[in-house]
């Protein structure tokens, strides 16, 4: 056998030994990279809504006046409660904690929210949420508004 022959049979198994290497390597720093995140701390993370409209479709608008301003409440609805019709002039997340809200959007229909269903509540659409049920409800409500901006303005 030629010296040149045994030679490049030699490059392409080095070629293909490194190829293996390289693969195995990236695949143990992956592997030891994610138990180091969960050893370091790292909580694993479950999205519950990720969206760019409200629940009538509105595409979501951010106050563009005065300084940032996050108010995060609970809020609880007696049974038989209806609230007053009225918008968000600030995007709303809501995060039903218990029980069950009905919310009647006028032409764009009736929807009902449930326990553990996220929502960005609708901005320019008047609406009003009801507990019809027996129990209370509790949501956990997260205005991403502005300084000098309200978080509800009523309906006239």
């Amino acid at each position: 056998m030629h010296i040149n022959t045994v030679a490049g049979r030699s490059g392409k198994l080095a070629r293909h030994l490194t190829q293996r290497l390289t693969v195995g390597t990236l695949l143990l720093a992956s592997l030891t990279g994610a138990a180091l995140a969960r050893d370091q701390g790292y909580y694993p993370v479950q999205e519950l809504l990720v969206t760019s409209q409200t629940v009538v479709g509105e595409n979501i608008q951010y106050p563009t006046t005065g300084a940032p301003k996050i108010t995060v409440a609970v809020v609880t609805v007696a049974p038989g409660t209806p609230a007053a019709f009225h918008r968000h002039p600030v995007p709303l997340v809501a995060y039903i904690l218990e029980g069950e809200l009905t919310v009647d959007y006028g032409e764009k229909g009736v929807k009902t929210f449930r326990q553990g269903d996220a929502l960005v509540e609708a901005m320019n659409v008047p609406h009003r949420g009801m507990n019809l049920g027996s129990g209370t409800v509790k949501l956990l409500a997260v205005y991403v508004g502005a300084e000098g901006s309200a978080n509800v303005a009523l309906e006239k």
